[in-house]
């Protein structure tokens, strides 16, 4: 059952009672900033920190509240609260900290659909497009694209875009967009239903902001616009954070993705790329490595012009990707098993060595 415009999902009693929670309220985190968070209840708003034992037993980024979380919280006073628990995610987006292969970083939880957006006069990127795709379908989030800027560009521009989109990509809504006419709203609207999720994704200055202010009828995130000097957007938003939107639906304002690091893509690569994936169940040798093999079938597509060459392109350079994405994380295991095993020994002998001196 749906609290009205409280952004977040009453927890059944036997689910609080079955998890030790009936002694705490339940709030979404609608806001984070270096770890502090805001977080929407039935009765307000209120600054939250996590506790010590949350932050002790973290084992990673994953283990931290992100927007869209839905948290169990003692409140303290008129406005500050402590966060004990994070609910069950049925979603969580999240790519590869950047400059930091192995570590991830949470974008948003609990989403059902993603805006995928690209400015059609100077951001369009289908390789670009490619990776946001295969991290909403790693994450089961459904993708919506949105080409934004299109004043800026002629019809027949805009015509050339969608086809090669279509070329690409299969079974992906595409909405083409106006934040000076409006032109594509209505079609917007038309995928925000009332208690679903939905995000933003896209490099800085390619319109989400102005499309969340657009969308909730007020100025919410404050936007600049694109630099003449060096063409880059001054969109200035530095943190996350969840809307409530006059339809009931929840929109979420991420900062720009100036790069776009896949992270567990293994599902998302199958689903993004299907076609190529499809055609390597037909390769001669079951460990194809879809490079020079004797009777590849993708290789043999991408020569008779089946397989789009940027999209075979695309595809190999993040299957390469994942493999070092992988390779990081297990060695970062074996160096925090390996850490693990000399504390508990140090441990052990300082315990020894304290009896010994009796």
């Amino acid at each position: 059952m749906e609290s009205e415009n409280s952004g977040f999902i009453n927890v059944p009693e036997e689910f609080r009672s079955d998890n030790s929670l009936s002694s705490f309220e339940i709030g979404r985190v609608i806001a984070e900033h270096k770890e502090r968070y805001m977080i929407r209840t039935n009765k307000g708003e209120f600054d939250a920190e996590i506790t010590g034992n949350l932050r002790f037993t973290a084992k990673g980024r994953e283990d931290f509240p992100a927007v869209g979380d839905w948290v169990a919280l003692t409140i303290y006073d008129s406005d500050f609260a402590l966060i004990h628990r994070i609910l069950p995610r049925f979603s969580m987006i999240k790519r590869q900290a950047v400059g930091q292969f192995g570590e991830i970083q949470v974008i948003a939880t609990n989403i059902d659909y993603a805006f995928v957006i690209q400015a059609v006069d100077r951001d369009f990127n289908i390789n670009r497009l490619e990776r946001y795709l295969t991290i909403c379908h790693s994450s089961k989030i459904s993708p919506i694209i949105v080409l934004s800027k299109i004043d800026l560009i002629s019809g027949h521009k805009l015509s050339e875009l969608l086809e090669k989109i279509k070329e690409r990509i299969m079974n992906v809504p595409v909405i083409a967009l106006s934040n000076e006419s409006q032109y594509g709203y209505e079609a917007i609207r038309k995928f925000i239903e009332k208690g679903k999720t939905y995000c933003m994704l896209g490099s800085s200055g390619v319109g989400k902001s102005t499309l969340s202010n657009n969308l909730s009828g007020r100025s919410v995130m404050k936007t600049d616009s694109i630099s003449r000097s060096t063409n880059k957007g001054q969109h200035v938003t530095s943190h996350r954070e969840l809307i409530i939107l006059e339809s009931g639906g929840m929109l979420i304002d991420n900062p720009g993705m100036r790069e776009v690091g896949i992270a567990d893509p293994t599902s998302g690569l199958e689903i993004t790329f299907d076609r190529i994936v499809s055609l390597s169940k037909n390769c001669k040798f079951n460990d194809c490595t879809h490079t020079s093999e004797v009777g590849c079938s993708v290789l043999k597509a991408v020569e008779n012009g089946d397989i789009d060459r940027d999209a075979y392109d695309n595809f190999m350079k993040m299957e390469k990707e994942k493999a070092h994405f992988e390779s990081s994380v297990a060695e970062r295991r074996k160096k925090d098993k390996e850490f693990g095993k000399f504390l508990r020994n140090y441990k052990k002998d300082k315990k020894k060595s304290e009896y010994e001196s009796l």
